[in-house]
């Protein structure tokens, strides 16, 4: 076990003179007079920790496993180091190969991957150095969302995967059956979901803001982050089957307060990971988004630009643009218009709030104009929309009035009866939104595609690892 201290950043921090056992994956070995000098990485550094090989101290046979993806272990001493790059390196005293890998069968060597040809790769695309930065962004970002929210006295809350009822109102769901399907399909009966598992239809959930509201009617400010799941054949770089979600619920709450907490998450995320990864974030920077720290210093620069559903198609409008997508009232916004938005025109990030009731979902608080909803969409640039929430309805007959408009696309009232009785028990303003944590990743880190930024991508056709 690596213990504290010992990982190869601990190592490369660490002054001349300790003795010291490094372990990890070699990246390169290179061979000079009488010395192989070893690049070691445990994946915690983007900076690899030099290992000094004295020729003669291990036999030749060993020495010749030491290629690009075998497992060592080096002890030895740390001493100043004479080459560019790193403070330190590792004089060895003795060295263990715990695991070779053939150089000719091994398909990660020292070159940039192109990102395509690593995607199949789920197993060792870890081990390169693109995706080192992107995994270890990806836990600050986790640790930064748990601080933000238990800072603040956020109860941190499991919502079910298995659901029986969709958030969204009639999404995509994959279905969870333990039905012999074969069997049914034999019979040509319908299935019979009274005899199943759960006594009933049940899918994976698609968001546990519902289950979340419950919990936020008992204990006021709570937060899920878990996997949620769509099932769209769609094959966008910008869309999952599986990825997670961090959904705060907040009771006493109403639009104006969600947005506000919105704006103060984002700033706080960019602001911790700039903290905690700004090596990582310069790789990624200087091979994949050259504006990337621009694009994150636009979030702390200033407060975000509020506008309105309406005023925004009036701008939209008034572009002279031609847009792939009609910016009429009423017609949702599309990423072309909401990067308009944020990169040309305002060029910050903008909430956009009151949108038409007619394309949010049934759940969101109707304005007093019975045409609009307390909806809010927080739009950054390069990818537009990265949280979407609203102030929810708390007026037990206006809500039931929308699940029964919703009856005609498949909702059911009686599915839903313990939402409708928190509206009569206790009821409160309250609101939330939802921040997709692999688009987060996708802003913080410049990568294109959000089958990078998540280490095993679920998408149609594709469920491997």
């Amino acid at each position: 076990m690596i213990l504290p201290g010992n990982y190869v950043r601990d190592l490369l921090r660490s002054a001349p003179g300790a003795a010291v056992t490094a372990r990890g994956w070699v990246k390169t070995r290179r061979d000079g007079k009488n010395v192989h000098f070893i690049q070691l990485n445990d994946g915690s550094s983007p900076t690899d920790l030099q290992v000094v090989l004295d020729e003669g101290l291990v036999a030749a046979e060993v020495v010749a496993k030491i290629t690009t993806g075998a497992c060592l272990s080096v002890e030895g001493e740390l001493v100043a180091s004479l080459g560019k790059g790193q403070a330190v390196e590792l004089k060895a005293r003795t060295l263990t190969v715990h695991g070779a890998a053939n150089p000719e069968d091994y398909p990660l060597q020292k070159k940039k991957h192109n990102l395509e040809t690593l995607r199949p790769l789920g197993h060792l695309r870890a081990r390169t150095n693109t995706f080192g930065a992107v995994f270890r962004v990806r836990n600050a970002l986790a640790r930064a969302i748990h601080k933000f929210f238990q800072d603040r006295g956020f109860l941190y809350v499991h919502t079910p995967v298995i659901s029986s009822s969709d958030a969204e109102g009639a999404g995509s769901m994959f279905q969870v059956t333990a039905l012999d399907l074969d069997q049914t399909a034999r019979s040509g009966e319908p299935p019979d979901f009274a005899q199943d598992f759960f006594g009933r239809r049940t899918f994976l959930t698609v968001s546990g803001q519902l289950e979340a509201e419950i919990l936020a009617l008992a204990f006021a400010n709570v937060y899920t982050f878990g996997p949620t799941f769509r099932a769209e054949n769609s094959n966008t770089p910008r869309h999952l089957a599986e990825f997670y979600m961090i959904e705060p619920e907040m009771a006493f709450c109403d639009l104006k307060d969600d947005q506000d907490l919105a704006e103060a998450f984002l700033k706080s995320l960019v602001e911790q990971v700039l903290g905690d990864c700004r090596p990582d974030l310069e790789f990624l920077s200087k091979w994949y988004e050259p504006e990337l720290f621009k694009n994150l210093e636009v979030v702390l620069a200033g407060g975000f630009e509020r506008i309105s559903y309406t005023e925004a198609v009036a701008l939209l409008q008034k572009s002279g643009r031609s847009w792939e997508f009609p910016t009429e009232w009423g017609c949702d916004l599309q990423s072309e218009h909401e990067r308009y938005l944020t990169e040309e025109l305002i060029k910050k990030p903008v909430i956009v709030t009151n949108y038409p009731r007619e394309i949010k979902a049934f759940y969101m608080r109707s304005n007093d104009d019975e045409k609009t909803v307390a909806a809010m969409d927080v739009l950054v640039p390069r990818i537009g929309e990265i949280i979407g929430g609203s102030q929810r309805e708390e007026r037990h007959d206006v809500l039931l009035a929308k699940i029964r408009e919703q009856a005609a696309r498949g909702m059911k009232e009686e599915a839903y009866w313990w939402y409708l009785e928190l509206r009569r028990f206790g009821g409160v303003e309250h609101a939330g939104f939802g921040m997709g944590f692999e688009r987060m990743m996708m802003y913080l880190t410049g990568m294109k595609n959000i089958r990078d930024v998540i280490p095993f991508p679920r998408t149609p056709g594709n469920a491997e690892f």
